[in-house]
């Protein structure tokens, strides 16, 4: 393994009626933005849950914020913000609201605009922040990380800041979820993990097993959660597994890959495609260019989570990224571009993008634009 330093400041309080404790996490003399995407809230009872704990609270909302979010709806949020001297914010929703909430805590701290924040990448004078997760999918509920959205240019980044404070896990709000929705978030899970573990073999038995227990318990619970599902253990599970995915736990000490994500991040920018469903497409064009190099992982990971064990090396590579795409499928999820009329443009302009910025991702560091392009035209 390699050399790390590790810290988790997030709270979790798991579990069912966990809401209302919002009443003591919060201290009384905050000013409070509460931050929402869109209704779904409402029709849970989410938001009279929330409400009803914050019944003694000093607080504003602050609604709108959309899967994706843009800086051009969280300019708003900040401004709302500073002039009102909220001095904590309460992100109740799925990723996206959460990532949005992370830029405006940071945003209520800086004198200029907000998207500058974006584009240096991190910023780390922040108002706390907490959250009640709405649907599990992206981690952010116990990450420090974040992507955010410039509509009018088609633009979209990570961005760093602190943890939040404390996080509200409460698996009876998920009942209510959609079966995209659901399908998204477990496809965003899996990747999530992969995009940690699908690297090089023997850096740690550790991060190997809590990885592939991960992904066996998703791909394990997925027929039975597809579709919607009000079994409490099963969303335990789900939603659960989607925040111990990017918590920081499964990176210790090991090499990381996140080409995938970054392909993805350009296909919602220019597409809009919901990100879990950016990731069923791209990744397995990710395993099948480059097989060779992650070979030894492929192998692993084929015999442990789909015991994948007879034929040869190269049948047994090709099965286990058979078997992932027919995983995703199963989902109910586009494997291929054309599905989603994604075509021959927009692979050209991902590459552009990515040599423009000169980035190479990957563990190897090799995944550049050429390299980006070769896995979208292997899934078009």
């Amino acid at each position: 393994m390699d050399n790390f330093v590790f810290q988790n400041p997030t709270k979790l309080i798991f579990g069912k009626g966990m809401i209302s404790s919002l009443s003591k996490e919060i201290p009384l003399d905050k000013k409070i933005m509460v931050t929402f995407g869109g209704g779904s809230v409402k029709r849970n009872g989410v938001y009279d849950a929330v409400k009803s704990a914050l019944a003694n609270h000093d607080y504003i909302e602050f609604w709108g914020i959309e899967p994706n979010p843009s800086i051009e709806t969280l300019r708003k949020a900040i401004a709302l913000g500073k002039e009102n001297k909220v001095d904590f914010l309460l992100a109740v929703g799925g990723g996206s609201v959460i990532d949005g909430t992370k830029l405006i805590s940071a945003g209520l701290c800086y004198d200029g605009d907000a998207w500058e924040l974006v584009k240096k990448g991190r910023y780390m004078k922040t108002v706390p922040l907490a959250t009640v997760l709405t649907l599990p999918a992206t981690g952010s509920e116990m990450n420090s990380g974040a992507v955010i959205s410039r509509s009018e240019t088609k633009e979209k980044y990570a961005f760093y800041s602190n943890f939040p404070v404390f996080s509200i896990l409460d698996p009876t709000v998920t009942f209510t979820l959609s079966k995209r929705q659901v399908a998204c978030g477990i496809a965003d899970t899996f990747v999530h993990v992969m995009e940690q573990y699908m690297t090089t073999p023997g850096q740690s038995r550790v991060m190997d097993r809590w990885s592939e227990g991960i992904l066996k318990t998703v791909v394990e619970i997925a027929p039975a959660i597809r579709n919607g599902s009000n079994d409490y253990d099963l969303m335990s599970d789900f939603m659960l597994s989607a925040t111990m995915g990017l918590n920081g736990f499964l990176a210790l000490g090991v090499t990381q890959d996140w080409c995938t994500h970054m392909i993805g991040h350009e296909l919602t920018a220019l597409h809009g495609l919901t990100h879990g469903a950016t990731l069923a497409i791209v990744f397995p064009g990710t395993l099948k260019v480059l097989r060779e190099q992650k070979k030894g992982k492929i192998l692993q990971y084929g015999e442990r989570i789909w015991n994948i064990v007879e034929g040869s090396v190269q049948e047994r590579i090709d099965r286990t990224i058979e078997k992932t795409e027919e995983f995703f499928a199963s989902l109910g999820l586009s494997t291929r571009l054309h599905q989603e009329g994604i075509g021959e443009e927009t692979i050209a302009e991902i590459e552009r993008r990515f040599n423009e910025r000169g980035v190479a991702f990957g563990e190897a560091a090799n995944v550049t634009g050429s390299v980006a392009r070769k896995i979208l035209e292997s899934v078009i």
